[in-house]
């Protein structure tokens, strides 16, 4: 049996810039998200892919709150996340919890561990000191830290140990779902081995519901339940991390993992002028990947491609006039 919608994103958009200026003067807009619309089911972990400027970080920033859509909703378990935000920040806080790409630079560095893991204890949560410090080592043992490592400064710590605080903070306000930012990009890969494996004992243990982004595809692959691949601001391809890594049907994702590195191997797709992303300020009338498609005809210059299911696969989806069939090379 299919899990229910926990997190709802319908339509969603974000525009940087525009409006008119005194007199009248059109500014420029950058679209970063441009009509996503997603289901996250509890309990699955989402991946979310794309190149660079595709707008996974401005995604997760509109799912936790930290900035605002221009347009279309986003809903968690039916309450509107922009109502709620702005009703109650700690509310939607408590639910909802960020892990960041940086592990150091997102811990204040003039606080210990302790007061860092403490603050949503005493502000989200409401604990006593009592109860708080039995939170504390709860947390510090769920991540695999030594409780003596709570009176310590963030500067003091690996890489990998700051991003286990990292989740270990997200983890103190209890939260339904957790949105992980590229979040072992910047660890050696023996580290990243080991996050992972603490995320998913985590996921397990708690009930937890990710959203994985990241552009590392076997990262995504080993960790995701479900993948979104998104391409200048728009859900190029949706559908199982299996279906999507074995039997890809947008030309982008075809490129994307042909070139991904493999050791000893050279990337199969050369680099030539039209690598570009499209100008954001001048964002093209159809499909934004036709410069780069080998596929491309005049229908996809002029209407963007909506999302079409496999046949067989109703939730493996394309937004491409013409996907790749199975068994087919690209």
């Amino acid at each position: 049996m299919t899990e229910p919608a926990l997190l709802k994103i319908e339509n969603a958009e974000r525009v940087f810039g525009g409006g008119h200026t005194l007199f009248g003067r059109q500014l420029p807009a950058v679209h970063a998200v441009q009509g996503i619309s997603l289901n996250v089911r509890k309990g699955e972990t989402l991946g979310i892919v794309g190149e660079s400027g595709c707008g996974k970080s401005t995604l997760a920033r509109l799912i936790v709150g930290l900035d605002t859509p221009t347009g279309g909703s986003i809903t968690f378990d039916g309450i509107d996340l922009v109502a709620e935000a702005k009703r109650d920040p700690r509310k939607l806080a408590r639910r909802v919890q960020y892990v960041f790409q940086d592990p150091v630079a997102s811990l204040n560095p003039r606080k210990t561990i302790r007061t860092i893991l403490e603050t949503p204890l005493r502000h989200l949560l409401g604990l006593d000191r009592e109860t708080r410090e039995e939170r504390l080592k709860e947390l510090m043992d769920a991540v695999n830290l030594a409780p003596e490592f709570l009176d310590r400064f963030p500067h003091e710590f690996s890489g990998g140990q700051a991003q286990r605080i990292g989740i270990a903070r997200a983890l103190a306000a209890d939260p339904e779902v957790i949105v992980l930012d590229e979040p072992v990009s910047a660890l050696d890969v023996s580290v990243q081995a080991q996050v992972l494996n603490i995320l998913d004992d985590l996921r397990q243990r708690f009930g937890l519901t990710y959203v994985f982004i990241s552009h590392d595809l076997s990262v995504v692959e080993s960790v995701s339940d479900r993948v979104a691949v998104l391409y200048f601001g728009r859900l190029a391809e949706l559908g199982t991390a299996q279906r999507i890594f074995a039997a890809p049907r947008h030309p982008y994702t075809h490129l994307l993992l042909k070139s991904a590195p493999v050791p000893g191997k050279r990337s199969l797709i050369p680099e030539d002028a039209n690598t570009e992303l499209p100008d954001p300020y001048n964002p093209p009338p159809g499909c934004a990947f036709f410069a780069r498609c080998p596929r491309g005809t005049d229908i996809c210059t002029n209407a963007q491609p909506p999302l079409s299911a496999a046949a067989g696969h109703p939730e493996h989806q394309a937004a491409c006039y013409h996907p790749v069939e199975e068994n087919e090379d690209a």
